[in-house]
């Protein structure tokens, strides 16, 4: 079945070329010139992922990604003309799954697409039915997470990191190891991008009441916390 996907731009132009290259691949491509446009025409249950410009006017990107995320955890891949650090860490750390700077190439960016939605539709088969430490659940198979039975709602990516960590409590994974499990062979992503979907794990588990959800270990890299009640 081909991959329905939102491409969301102000600029024609470069609607026109991710169209084209999607659509060479067979995936079935609409398109939105602003927010506003693209949040009257996301549908959770139709498409797959959404490739989201940040700098639109009106609505920016930042903003139509908050709004998504309130109802939807379907992955957003980021486009932006400027290469500075404060807008990777600000798409990432508020639901975003990847970050491609303009100019781009085409088969990179199919490259990325094709990644996170191999993530967002591959659970591992031999996962037990509920994983758990302290106060964390995570069902594998659902792809669901809570802490002392609240549900916390992560990203895909956000999801199979965290499930990374479960899954040898105690082990302390390097950026490298955890880009190798939760990345599923992309390329190109810099350790910060692990930093900040780990402060947004972190920052969900704590708005559940979690404490210490995944602790650093200086000079290495990380490893599952304690996963106990907030005192």
């Amino acid at each position: 079945m081909a991959h329905s996907i939102l491409v969301v731009d102000d600029d024609p132009h470069i609607r026109d070329v991710v169209r084209f290259a999607f659509e060479k691949t067979g995936m079935l491509i609409s398109t939105a010139q602003d927010g506003k446009e693209a949040l009257r025409q996301f549908d959770r249950n139709v498409h797959e992922l959404v490739v989201l410009d940040i700098g639109m006017p009106e609505m920016d990107g930042l903003e139509v990604c908050r709004e998504i995320r309130k109802t939807a955890d379907t992955p957003i891949l980021f486009l932006s003309a400027r290469d500075e650090e404060i807008d990777r860490i600000l798409g990432l750390e508020i639901g975003g799954d990847d970050y491609v700077t303009k100019p781009f190439s085409p088969r990179e960016l199919v490259a990325r697409v094709n990644a996170i939605l191999r993530r967002a539709r591959t659970a591992a088969p031999a996962a037990p039915k509920a994983m758990s430490h302290g106060g964390l659940t995570i069902d594998p198979d659902g792809r669901s997470v809570a802490f002392q039975d609240k549900p916390v709602s992560l990203t895909a990516l956000e999801f199979d990191i965290l499930k990374t960590l479960l899954a040898r409590p105690g082990f302390v994974f390097t950026r490298e190891l955890i880009l190798d499990a939760a990345y599923s062979g992309n390329i190109h992503v810099a350790d910060r991008t692990i930093d900040s979907h780990v402060r947004n794990i972190r920052a969900k588990m704590a708005a559940a009441g979690c404490e210490s959800a995944i602790e650093t270990v200086h000079g290495v890299g990380f490893r599952l916390g304690r996963c106990e009640a907030l005192r």
